[in-house]
């Protein structure tokens, strides 16, 4: 499923970056503005992500689509290593399938120097910028992702949340580094379109930022907050496979999930 969720997410980064960036598609001739273009991607790919997390598919893996967030579970001791380590598998292979798939759909349009293959780069500012940007974003999306999954209020929303964050993070930040946020999502590009420029870049600064999301929610900097599960979406009647703890979230006053004292 794992697999399975980030190859239908890179289809649909594919058959979208063809769209918007091919010279002889009618939507690239219709927007000019980089701007925009970058701004209807990410609105795409918030929606594709949104769908993908609250699918059947999602509900049960988890939705993670990322060895990044992971990892991350993985080191709250909300994975078991062996999950970790199938999820991990399932989420590259699953990944280039998808890119490749794609590139049989689309062919030379794919493969076309303005889209190549949805591959994340660095921009113009170097691998170093890149580095920085790709650690802040990831270090956002994880704090957001811990802080509303573990909300009892809000928690059903959390890919909402996620989804919402990636339609922005393609739109402003992309420039800088392309917008890859997964390892897994960059390595699909690359191995099907062959360019391993800084790869080191997606292959460190997602989970260090997520990993330094995690030890700020669960330290004494928003007070030692808990966290109940690993899924993105648990606000169904999926089994878990984690170690999970959200029925407590259900009866755990809400000012307590939200790492405040609780006023009963």
């Amino acid at each position: 499923m794992e697999g399975g969720l980030l190859g239908a997410f890179m289809i649909s980064a594919c058959v979208f970056g063809t769209l918007l960036e091919h010279p002889g598609s009618r939507v690239r001739r219709a927007v000019g503005s980089g701007f925009q273009r970058r701004a209807l991607m990410g609105a795409a790919m918030g929606l594709t992500a949104v769908a993908l997390i609250y699918s059947p598919w999602g509900e049960q893996s988890g939705a993670h689509m990322n060895p990044a967030v992971t990892l991350t579970f993985l080191s709250l001791g909300k994975v078991k290593a062996w999950d970790a380590l199938f999820y991990l598998v399932a989420q590259f292979i699953g990944g280039a399938a998808g890119v490749a798939v794609s590139r049989l759909l689309l062919g030379g349009r794919l493969k076309h120097e303005h889209v190549n293959h949805v591959v994340t780069q660095p921009g113009r500012r170097g691998a170093g910028v890149a580095w920085v940007a790709e650690l802040a974003i990831a270090f956002v999306m994880m704090l957001t992702v811990l802080v509303v999954g573990n909300d009892a209020r809000l928690a059903p929303y959390t890919g909402g949340f996620a989804g919402a964050l990636v339609a922005l993070y393609i739109a402003f930040e992309a420039p800088l580094s392309g917008m890859s946020l997964n390892p897994a999502r960059t390595f699909a590009s690359a191995v099907i379109a062959r360019r391993w420029r800084a790869l080191w870049v997606y292959f460190t600064a997602p989970a260090a930022g997520m990993m330094l999301a995690s030890v700020v929610y669960t330290s004494g900097m928003l007070g030692g907050c808990p966290v109940y599960c690993a899924k993105l979406d648990h606000c169904n009647g999926k089994r878990c496979i984690f170690r999970c703890e959200f029925e407590q979230l259900r009866v755990v006053p809400a000012s307590q999930t939200a790492g405040l004292p609780s006023q009963e």
